[in-house]
């Protein structure tokens, strides 16, 4: 593979090689249409305006090659594989537009046969509630991701969906209008903190089994959702879909909404320790319940009074403190254990119906956990116990999840495979590398695959990291990069991300192997400035 930068005059940078594929990328001001040109077989050659690219539009043609076939009887390839971890990278948050068409079609087409030509295995695709379902319960339009999925078939990639059960702020993804409908009369659907504030980008886990949507509950309209996809679906389940994640909560992740309510200052680096979300009428109930039952009613009255707000530090109140903290109290168990265990029956609840629902495909079912790992070095771990992990200096609170994770027979995604230690704010007291390598411990005790997601694809040092966490004895079922968009392809990110793949799997061939070329297909793309905008990663 060559990576070539252009200017005034031609430089080439690095070359090494993968497989039968042979990328160069070059950025210059030889050609006004910023085309992808090739004149040599499988070769990808990014060529335009870099200022261009960056400030105005996108464009580029992707021209795919047909090569001679090796012949079996000669060895060509000389495998150095570094492991067997497949590569999934994600499509746009808005992939699919509200109005179910294919947002910037043409863009998502030219970068599938980029990424197919790269080796990746496939990609992640979110498929929203609140698109497919919009306006009346039970009535479904799946057409802009049939599309998008026949689109992925054709290149050839393989398929991750993510049933996404939630909302999204940026891009904004609301829920299904006849579901705000019904939470404008019926606010206690949604959690609440204590202030009272209202979160509305998924349904509190205490409606679970609550027939509050048109008389039904929100599991079984979960379920039906999940079946018409499945009967929908059904041509792709098992061939090019080989893998399904079910939204969980908050960014589809088993948590409860700690630290979205509150916008962290901009010139802050640190994530304070969030609040507790237990503040609707159902949570109260439950917990007044819970209360009772164990003997104590006075602490079924809330929350703890004595808990930091969302951009506080731990040793800002009396709770989370290391050292006489409540959390170490008889009620600071009481409240913790009760309400960890809330959120575990919910991921009980989701888990069971989609590995049910898919038994009879053979696609993997997945569930995501978030990596809480602001804070971590204290001793009551603050920012897990907000997320409803009941994880501290004296408890591992991850392995009741990996349990229900097994219990259901479904593969865990853990994000932050891209982030280390020595690059968090030390006054944080933060420690990714530590809760994965906590984490994968019970996935190990409990035989759950794990599969990895990075965080920010900005993040230093981020593919070295990557690799220490999916290689070698840290092998993972698979690792998903988020997530394609302008500047997924730009020049400051995709010569990195070509050498990060080739890394993944190193081949060598032979050059009396190199295939010939034949005949050239193109396909030309145009984006403008707020199309690029809009294939963000939210």
């Amino acid at each position: 593979m060559g990576v070539s930068m252009i200017g005034s005059s031609q430089a080439q940078i690095r070359r090494t090689e993968l497989g039968y594929r042979d990328f160069r990328f070059c950025f210059g001001k030889n050609d006004e249409r910023n085309r992808i040109l090739s004149r040599k077989t499988n070769h990808v050659c990014f060529v335009g305006q870099s200022n261009r690219w960056r400030n105005s539009r996108l464009q580029f043609a992707v021209k795919v090659m047909k090569a001679e076939p090796v012949l079996a009887s000669k060895p060509s390839i000389r495998s150095k594989s570094l492991g067997s971890s497949r590569l999934f990278v994600g499509l746009p948050l808005d992939a699919v537009s509200d109005c179910n068409t294919i947002n910037h079609a043409r863009a998502i087409s030219a970068g599938l046969k980029a990424l197919k030509l790269l080796g990746v295995e496939g990609v992640e695709m979110p498929v929203w509630w609140g698109i497919v379902e919009k306006e009346v319960n039970g009535e479904y339009n799946w057409s802009g991701y049939l599309a998008l999925a026949e689109m992925v078939q054709k290149v050839g990639l393989k398929l991750h969906v993510s049933l996404c059960f939630h909302g999204s702020k940026q891009p904004k993804i609301p829920l299904p209008n006849w579901v705000t409908q019904i939470g404008a009369s019926q606010p206690d659907l949604f959690f609440t903190d204590r202030s009272g504030q209202r979160y509305k980008d998924c349904l509190s886990l205490a409606v679970d089994d609550l027939a509050i949507l048109n008389g039904k509950t929100p599991i079984q309209v979960y379920q039906e959702f999940c079946e018409g996809f499945k009967s929908t679906f059904s041509s792709f389940l098992g061939s090019t879909i080989t893998g399904i994640s079910v939204g969980l909560g908050p960014d589809g992740e088993l948590r409860y909404p700690s630290q979205s309510h509150h916008q962290q200052a901009k010139n802050s680096r640190i994530t304070g320790v969030g609040e507790f979300q237990c503040y609707d009428r159902n949570m109260l109930n439950y917990l007044k319940q819970h209360a009772e039952a164990t003997g104590n009613p006075l602490w079924g009255l809330g929350g703890p009074h004595d808990a930091p707000g969302y951009d506080q530090s731990p040793s800002s109140n009396n709770f989370f403190k290391d050292h006489g903290g409540s959390w170490e109290t008889p009620y600071g168990e009481f409240f913790l254990s009760w309400y960890s265990s809330q959120l575990i029956s919910h991921g009980n609840r989701l888990l069971s119906l989609a590995s049910s629902t898919f038994s009879d495909t053979t696609a993997s079912i997945y569930g995501k956990i978030p990596l809480m790992h602001f804070w971590n070095r204290t001793r009551s771990h603050p920012s897990e116990l907000t997320a409803g992990f009941y994880n501290t200096i004296n408890r591992d609170g991850y392995e009741a999840v990996v349990e229900m994770f097994a219990r259901n027979s479904c593969k865990m995604i853990l994000p932050g495979m891209d982030l280390s230690d020595e690059h968090q704010p030390h006054e944080s007291l933060s420690s990714p590398e530590s809760l994965i390598a906590q984490i994968r411990t019970g996935c190990r005790k409990h035989k759950v695959e794990v599969s990895g997601e990075n965080l920010d694809s900005r993040a230093p040092g981020g593919y070295e990291q990557i690799r220490k966490n999916i290689l070698g004895e840290n092998l993972v079922d698979s690792i998903t990069y988020q997530r394609m968009g302008a500047y997924f392809f730009s020049p400051e990110h995709f010569p990195s991300f070509t050498e990060f793949v080739r890394s993944l799997n190193q081949h060598e061939l032979h050059p009396d192997d190199l295939p010939q070329e034949e005949e050239v297909t193109s396909q030309n793309l145009n984006l403008t400035a707020d199309s690029s905008m809009h294939m963000q990663a939210a």
